[in-house]
């Protein structure tokens, strides 16, 4: 136990929780201003599955890149329960939205979202490092956002701001989940190099 809160602090996920639920409650506040009560349109609802992901990315990597490579911790199921615990963290931020008049959903489309875009922060994390990892799925996004796709081409391109029954953008959050998370768990964060952002 004392293990895990020693890597949660390193990570500085109580930060990152208290960052995230606060970013949860402005954005609440703000769609029910702006918006009125009920359940949000798929552009905000992207938006804000975008600003829980990359938030919670900065915990991907800890002080010392090096320590990451060590053999003296588990860290492939180390990583894995990582990345579960940072999805389940931006679900139930959304999902306590239910309780109030302005709600983030469907389930479905919020549970893709976040594999999707939290799979894409990792696999920026393993091949760019963390403090580049979400400038990707950040142009994409507003990309998506700003220009709504139709048809298959337009469905997988789009696929943050397609609606649940949309087979194109099931599969391509499928499969960022799938390679973020392999790419993560097997080679960790890229280690810092003086070029990257502090």
């Amino acid at each position: 136990m004392r293990g895990l809160t020693l890597y949660a602090r390193s990570r500085q996920v109580p930060a990152a929780l208290g960052a995230a639920a606060g970013a949860t409650a402005i954005t609440v506040l703000l769609a029910a201003t702006f918006s009125g009560k009920g359940q949000v349109g798929r552009p905000v609802m992207g938006l804000t599955v975008l600003l829980l992901v990359s938030v919670v990315t900065t915990t991907l990597s800890g002080p010392d890149d090096t320590l990451d490579r060590t053999a003296a911790r588990p860290w492939g199921w180390l990583r894995t329960s990582h990345l579960a615990a940072a999805l389940l963290c931006v679900l139930v931020l959304l999902l306590a939205t239910l309780l109030t008049g302005t709600r983030f959903g469907p389930l479905g489309c919020v549970f893709r979202d976040a594999a999707g875009l939290l799979g894409l922060t990792a696999l920026g994390a393993a091949t760019v490092g963390t403090a580049r990892s979400w400038f990707l799925p950040l142009g994409w996004t507003l990309g998506a956002v700003a220009f709504p796709g139709l048809g298959s081409v337009g469905e997988t391109l789009t696929w943050q701001t397609q609606a649940i029954d949309s087979r194109p953008a099931a599969w391509v959050a499928a499969a960022l989940a799938t390679a973020g998370t392999a790419a993560y768990v097997s080679r960790g964060p890229r280690p810092r190099t003086a070029s990257d952002p502090l």
